[in-house]
């Protein structure tokens, strides 16, 4: 019999749902409103009615005013030009402010993007580390010295800011990628003109006040609220950004590389994933179990990293599924602001309709449902029950395309080249697991995964230290690690000729 996970009704009458924030772009160091007076309005997905926030409706010419300010800022400004240590200093407080006010920004988050209050204070205590990480070592970062060249030669390798970066960040971890970003892009020196998602942009926006007080000068970050088009496009377009940072899907990551190519900017691009767990039947199935879950429920399925694809060894596939559905069945799922919530609503309505069609697709095609699969009646909010599918081919759309929502599709193998030729056989590489007891196969598996982040017995974790970015369509370049500084520099190579020099034109024929 199937045990369905519990839902927990969601409470309107909670304190933190009775007023609406009305936030300003930050641009310049001010609090700019909207030209033209007109705001978008936040409904809390998890809440269905609820207005949390509101934000100015950008425009072409906000861009333009926040891209100004960041050349400025970067061209002629303090920042670029201050010693890595006051820099450090200062990238400090703003772990420290960010720390104390973790809990208004986990709120915010948990409104806006719907998700598990728990988690979004977990979210929280991964940017303090960010910045902290961040601080200590861009104070290494430094060029090279070549003293082999020559008597009275020597090369120098400079290390400098890339200069003017716009970043789009997404909906679904809006404040800890802009802490993927941001620490990297201001330690190297850079400046920045953001453009968070119009669904989940009042964290973001509240970050720049506290950038503001811990000493960021002014200009050097901006933010600017608002759609896509005209606002993402602008920020790609426009010739005073010399680098794009987007975040997002497949989809208009392509739109935003084909952009930036027209003018030849540098790019760093995280897309999409449809990350594979390759579980063998040596592993310790009770953990293989555990990360199944957690790896494709984790921000309910909202999860560029989710392991959204498990690939189960035959011999073990059944008893595989008898407890995945047990421990599926023991999560508690629905109102955001509940501490006792496991997983939470979807984005919007249009992202709920998307798993919808997706769940009805594999049903059609002769998957089989498992343990969920029904949306939760939509007065209550976006909620969608945890899914879990069996008997999926290769060829079903829930085992190929990113579906970014609690579903979990399970296929099987025979032997480990099956199972890798099932894991590989996709347009992304971002991210895979591998579950074994056996050091040498669990990795002879993972070197031979086309993804760019992986794990052995283990699934979503990230540190800091480590770098995150996709083979394949799944996007281009590394963002955090010391890998991170990397994408923010430019490397200039300098010749310094100290001896006298053998003339060209006066020795010719000499």
């Amino acid at each position: 019999m199937t045990v369905q996970a519990t839902f927990i009704e969601p409470d309107f009458t909670d304190p933190r749902l009775q007023s609406t924030t009305t936030y300003d772009m930050k641009i310049d160091g001010k609090d700019v409103g909207s030209r033209t007076g007109e705001m978008i309005e936040r409904e809390a997905p998890g809440h269905m009615g609820v207005i949390v926030a509101r934000y100015p409706l950008g425009t072409r010419e906000d861009v333009n005013d926040a891209v100004t300010a960041a050349r400025e800022a970067f061209d002629t400004g303090p920042w670029p030009r201050m010693p890595i240590g006051e820099r450090s200093r200062i990238m400090l407080k703003v772990a420290d402010l960010i720390e104390r006010d973790a809990e208004e920004l986990a709120t915010i988050e948990s409104l806006e993007v719907g998700k598990a209050i728990a988690d979004a204070r977990k979210d929280l205590n991964g940017c303090v580390e960010l910045w902290r990480y961040a601080a200590g070592v861009a104070r290494s970062m430094h060029g090279d010295v070549h003293t082999n060249l020559g008597d009275d030669l020597v090369g120098m390798v400079l290390r400098e800011p890339v200069g003017v970066v716009g970043v789009i960040t997404p909906w679904n971890f809006p404040l800890l990628i802009a802490c993927e970003r941001l620490p990297w892009i201001l330690g190297m020196g850079c400046t920045a003109v953001v453009k968070p998602s119009e669904f989940t942009s009042g964290a973001t926006l509240r970050l720049v006040d506290l950038l503001r007080e811990a000493g960021v000068p002014d200009g050097a970050v901006n933010v600017v609220t608002g759609y896509g088009d005209p606002v993402g496009d602008e920020v790609t377009r426009n010739p005073g950004v010399d680098m794009v940072s987007f975040t997002g899907s497949l989809k208009v990551g392509r739109i935003v590389g084909a952009v930036a190519a027209e003018s030849v900017k540098r790019v760093s691009l995280e897309l999409g994933g449809k990350g594979p767990q390759i579980i063998f039947a040596d592993a310790d199935i009770d953990a293989a179990v555990d990360g199944a879950a957690f790896g494709v429920l984790f921000n309910n399925g909202q999860c560029c990293i989710s392991g959204s694809r498990n690939i189960v060894e035959r011999s073990i596939q059944d008893e595989f599924l008898s407890r995945l559905r047990e421990v599926v069945g023991s999560v508690t799922f629905g109102d955001p602001l509940n501490d006792k919530t496991m997983v939470g609503s979807v984005i919007n309505r249009s992202q709920i309709e998307k798993i919808d069609s997706y769940v009805a697709a594999g049903r059609d095609a002769g998957a089989e449902v498992e343990t969920g699969g029904q949306r939760i009646a939509a007065n209550k909010g976006l909620y969608f029950e945890p899914t879990v599918f069996s008997k999926v081919r290769e060829d079903m759309s829930i085992a190929r395309e990113e579906i970014f929502g609690p579903v979990l599709s399970v296929l099987s193998f025979e032997d480990p080249e099956e199972a890798l030729r099932v894991a590989n056989d996709s347009v992304y590489g971002l991210s895979g697991s591998v579950w074994t007891r056996d050091v040498g196969k669990a990795m002879s598996t993972i070197r031979r995964l086309r993804a760019g982040k992986t794990w052995v017995n283990g699934v979503i974790d990230s540190h800091v230290e480590m770098p995150l970015g996709g083979y394949k369509q799944s996007g281009l370049a590394r963002e955090t690690g010391r890998y991170g500084f990397d994408t923010y520099s430019e490397f200039k190579t300098v010749h310094l000729k100290y001896g006298e020099r053998k003339m060209w034109a006066s020795g010719r024929g000499r």
